[in-house]
């Protein structure tokens, strides 16, 4: 169980990490002032605030290196946590 949970964070900062290579910069809407009826109606914005983020240069690289050290922690860790051996 620890092995899967640690895969899928590793490989989730992985993809996080290309993803982020190929943007300029993200729009992220305020939740707190939208509601549900705002995202049917595609002709208007879902929130009246958003909020621009631009990742930096190293930041692609640090989730790469992140998301690969968290893969490799995953597939080296013991398997003495099986049930029904012994």
């Amino acid at each position: 169980m620890w092995r899967s949970l640690f895969l899928a964070i590793g490989i989730m900062v992985i993809v996080l990490g290309v993803e982020t290579m190929f943007i300029d910069s993200a729009n992220v809407y305020a939740a707190a002032e939208s509601s549900a009826v705002d995202f049917i109606d595609p002709g208007t914005t879902p929130a009246q605030r958003t909020k621009a983020w631009e990742p930096g240069e190293k930041f692609p690289w640090a989730m790469l290196a992140v998301g690969t050290i968290i893969v490799l922690y995953a597939i080296t860790l013991p398997k003495r946590w099986h049930r029904g051996e012994g």
